[in-house]
């Protein structure tokens, strides 16, 4: 007979084993749904991380999870090209689930990359999800949205570029870093966006009329840029990242982690970068000095002060190193002819190299945003935010006595943005948005040079208000609004006669905007949506008084102080649908017309100066009309088989001249075959992808506006496979891609290089992440 202690005993070791394996009765099931048609998805994978459970959808879209024990869970469901949807739940009896995810939209997402969420605006929307970033995050933001039809990019080198929509680039587009306009030294074409996408979750390009809510300069598309909103979970979550490159050698690594608590409600993110990278490649020689650093960091708080108020903290710091082909940079003026014609540029060597020397950029930009929000009911809130942004930028030349250590340009720029926003949403469909804005700049230059400065220093107030109002109504969606901005801009130069002289100017400007539009259903598969819009904007400060040598394009440039503000009008017509679910298409007509147009008019003229032998080019204001097309469809040949194809054209045309427009993106066509798997082994949702991509050559341009002739079309063909892995608490994702696959020389148009330097050769790149 047992006595007391051993019956304790075995009450104490066993029972509880006994009673958890009694309990473990709970059943989990569910449906897996298309957000698109509401038809049922199957291959969906289903993991239970805490029972380490799984199971695969049928075809009826129906998954099952059977004995799992009362407890809280994370339930993690995944599709081929779907975003994982992660959930947090507790499971105490048997539970039935009915799970939606964005599986058909995934298809039009290969030809659009449509953003979830709705139609919330008559404008265009393209975006960019988590994916693609994580699979392009050898790229910097410029070149990463050029997979977007519509959009191209000015380079000068691979590492320097800026986005390209329509044909406008610089201060004509907006670009919006977590709501806040990016305010830095964006003036040049050589000037990338300070901004590191790997701290994104969504970049979103806006290629109608819908900017008149932000402040800034856009005619029209502008770019959004916005971090992942912190999950309400009290679970600390986190993803690491890397990548490695052939073409440089470049290296990148990315780390984020993230929790939010219950009591005191509060969430935290952060999210770190560092990327290097050396000399690139040409099929037949190194690109010497081309290499690139870089070290980010971002940080968000969000914290709810109750329901009805939250708020919101986020900082965010952006450094890099960049440097400028050594060959570009040319000491006299025979070796700039000679340099023109050459196969191989300057200064290249055969040996691969991380050094970066002058000539290069050092960029440091810094964001601290805050932002609150309170509703008063259900259809009526407010919106506060404060941001500042310091930017420094320091470009470094070649220079003699050993001043190369010393910069040649050195800029600071000290921003204040203040805005307030009411939101209401009336009965019968009606919302109205309406807010003002101002933006103070203090940008100036450092007194490190000894050089004349290529612009002044100057400080601007820009003040705004806009109101914008929108209407669904069934199958139609309505919105029109306007908007109001006064600007004024005091600059101090020195003048370029002697005896040197402080010259001051004082400008102020008007600006009126207005846009509307409409989106309508003709039938459940076929819609149309068409948007006009006015805007103004006003010369920038390069424009009009720009004086002396901007190293970091290799040209002289010079302003003019008589420029005007640019006037534009832009119509743009989009038609969108599917047939069949098989067949899914979208195209886009637009036209603008922009009375007063600046651009940089390459001059005939060379000119020789102690810090080399360099050409000029002048700022100059015309009417112009630019005129294109987008259209991209996606056709579904078996269940796991889809092609794509895209297509871009430009016509930029100076109508008070009759000439063609300079620096306007070639036509473009782009074509990809897809096959995907639910699984193999262990890996699940694989996907396989054949790319080509072909620029025609830029043939409508007279010989006389540029340096050189534009250089011939190419062509350049790519691979790509990903797939991801389920282990027990973490989740992983591989990709591996392959850029220019047959290692093709070619020069592209709209990159400055080209003038001495043929265009990056193969490119293989590899990337791994795993999140928890």
């Amino acid at each position: 007979m047992l006595n007391n202690k051993t019956l304790l005993f075995f009450a104490f070791f066993f029972l509880p084993a006994i009673a958890f394996s009694q309990n473990c009765n709970v059943n989990v099931s569910g449906y897996i749904w298309d957000a698109s048609t509401g038809e049922p998805i199957s291959d969906a994978h289903i993991y239970l991380k805490e029972a380490r459970k799984g199971a695969v959808s049928d075809s009826a879209g129906f998954f099952r999870l059977s004995s799992v024990c009362p407890r809280n869970y994370h339930l993690s469901v995944s599709h081929i090209g779907c975003k994982t949807r992660e959930l947090y739940m507790t499971m105490e009896a048997d539970t039935t689930l009915h799970i939606v995810l964005d599986h058909d939209s995934r298809l039009l997402d290969q030809v659009t990359f449509i953003s979830p969420g709705g139609k919330t605006t008559t404008a265009e929307k393209q975006s960019l999800n988590e994916k693609n970033i994580a699979e392009n995050a050898n790229e910097n933001l410029a070149n990463m949205l050029s997979s977007i039809s519509g959009v191209r990019v000015i380079r000068n080198g691979n590492n320097i570029s800026t986005p390209v929509v329509h044909g406008l680039y610089g201060n004509r587009l907006t670009i919006l870093n977590n709501g806040v306009t990016q305010s830095g030294q964006q003036w040049g074409t050589d000037h990338s966006p300070e901004i590191d996408p790997w701290a994104a979750s969504r970049i979103t390009v806006i290629k109608g009329v819908g900017a008149l809510e932000y402040q800034g300069n856009s005619l029209g598309s502008i770019i959004l840029v916005e971090p992942r909103k912190i999950e309400k979970e009290p679970h600390m979550h986190g993803k690491g990242s890397y990548f490695f490159e052939t073409n440089g050698n470049g290296h990148g690594l990315n780390g984020q982690l993230q929790q939010h608590y219950e009591k005191p409600a509060l969430g935290w993110r952060a999210v770190g970068t560092l990327k290097k990278s050396g000399d690139n490649e040409t099929p037949d020689y190194y690109l010497r000095n081309t290499g690139r650093e870089e070290a980010n960091i971002a940080v968000q708080l969000e914290k709810a002060f109750s329901e009805r108020w939250t708020t919101d903290l986020y900082f965010s710091s952006y450094n890099t190193n960049i440097g400028v082909l050594r060959g570009s940079h040319i000491g006299n003026l025979t070796d700039l002819e000679e340099a023109l014609t050459r196969e191989v540029p300057f200064f290249t060597e055969e040996d691969f190299s991380y050094n970066i020397e002058a000539p290069y950029q050092k960029v440091n930009h810094h964001l601290i945003k805050f932002h609150s929000n309170y509703f008063i009911t259900d259809n009526l809130w407010f919106d506060l935010t404060y941001s500042g942004q310091l930017n420094y930028r320091k470009e470094f030349d070649v220079r003699r006595s050993g001043r190369t250590e010393d910069p040649s340009l050195s800029l600071r720029q000290f921003s204040h943005f203040a805005e307030g926003r009411i939101n209401r949403q009336f009965s019968k469909g009606w919302k109205v948005k309406s807010g003002f804005q101002f933006n103070r700049v203090d940008n100036i230059n450092l007194p490190e040079t000894g050089v004349l400065p290529l612009i002044p220093d100057y400080i601007s107030y820009e003040s705004g208000i806009f109101v914008l109002a929108s209407k669904t109504k069934e199958k139609a969606l309505f919105e029109f609004g306007g908007r109001y901005d006064y600007e004024d801009r005091r600059i101090a130069a020195i003048s370029s006669s002697v005896p040197r002289e402080i010259i001051r100017y004082d400008n102020s400007f008007h600006n009126l905007g207005a846009a509307g539009g409409f989106n309508y259903e003709l039938i459940k598969s076929l819609s149309i949506a068409y948007n006009l819009g006015y805007a103004s904007r006003n010369p920038e400060v390069n424009e009009l008084y720009s004086n002396g040598l901007h190293q970091g394009v290799s040209g002289i440039e010079e302003g003019d102080p008589l420029l005007k503000q640019e006037q534009s009008i832009k119509n743009t017509f989009s038609l969108k649908g599917n047939i069949k679910n098989k067949l899914f298409f979208e195209s886009m007509v637009y036209l603008q017309q922009i009375n007063d147009y600046i651009f940089l008019n390459p001059t005939n003229e060379v000119r020789l100066t102690i810090r080399g032998a360099f050409p000029v080019f002048e700022y100059e204001q015309t009417d112009a009309r630019l005129f294109g097309v987008d259209a991209a469809a996606t056709y579904k040949i078996l269940d796991h088989f889809n092609t794509v194809i895209k297509y871009s054209f430009i016509r930029g045309q100076d109508i008070s001249n009759n000439l063609p427009l300079i620096y306007m993106p070639s036509n473009t066509i782009y074509a990809e075959l897809n096959y995907q798997l639910p699984k193999i082994g262990k890996f699940e949702n694989l996907e396989l992808q054949v790319n080509n991509r072909y620029v025609f050559e830029q043939t409508y341009l007279l010989p006389n506006q540029d340096f050189t002739a534009p250089p011939p079309g190419y062509n350049l063909a790519g691979l790509k496979a990903s797939a991801e892995k389920q282990s027990a608490k973490m989740r992983h994702n591989f990709f591996i891609k392959m850029d220019n696959l047959f290692n093709v020389a070619y020069r592209d148009y709209l990159n400055r290089q080209r003038y001495f330097a043929d265009d990056l050769g193969f490119n293989l790149i590899i990337g791994v992440s795993s999140s928890f």
